[in-house]
C-alpha cells in the first residue's frame, strides 16, 4: 500500500456506531466552527462506551494518538462516532474512532476526524485489571 493510500479517507464509516449528537452553537470556537475539543470529547465518550462493552468493566482513557482533523464541523451537522478494535492486550485496548458528519442538504456522510484511543480496564478501586475475553481473563 502506498503512503497516500494509507492516509486516504475511507468512503464509509467502519465499526460500531457508539454515539450520535447534533453540533450546536454553544459548541463553537471564535471562528464560528465547532471547537475541536468538543469533537474530541464526543469521540472519547463514544470510545469509552465501546471500550467498556469490550472489557465488560470500567475503562479509562490513557492515550490519544494519530488524530487526523480532516474537515471542519459546522453548527447543525449530525455527528456520529464509530469504533472498531485495533488491538487488545492484557489490561488495555486500542480503539480506532471515526467521527462522521451528515450536513444539511447532503446525502452522504463525511469523515471529519479519526484517531486511535487507548483505554485501560480498571477495577472498583481504579487499578488496572485484566480484560475478560469470552468469559476468560486475559493472561
Amino acid at each position: 500500500m502506498t503512503e497516500s493510500a494509507a492516509h486516504a479517507a475511507p468512503t464509509e464509516p467502519r465499526g460500531d456506531l457508539c454515539i450520535r449528537t447534533l453540533a450546536m452553537p454553544a459548541d463553537t470556537n471564535a471562528n464560528g466552527d465547532i471547537f475541536g475539543g468538543w469533537l474530541l470529547s464526543q469521540m472519547d465518550v463514544g470510545g469509552g462506551v465501546f471500550a467498556a462493552k469490550v472489557a465488560k468493566s470500567r475503562t479509562v482513557t490513557v492515550a490519544i494518538e494519530a488524530m487526523n482533523f480532516r474537515k471542519a464541523v459546522y453548527v447543525g451537522d449530525l455527528v456520529s462516532v464509530y469504533a472498531h478494535l485495533v488491538r487488545i492486550g492484557r489490561t488495555s485496548m486500542t480503539v480506532r474512532l471515526e467521527a462522521w458528519v451528515l450536513r444539511r442538504k447532503e446525502e452522504q456522510p463525511i469523515l471529519v476526524t479519526d484517531g486511535n484511543f487507548t483505554y485501560v480496564s480498571i477495577d472498583d478501586d481504579g487499578r488496572p485489571q485484566p480484560i475478560k475475553r469470552d468469559g476468560v481473563i486475559a493472561t
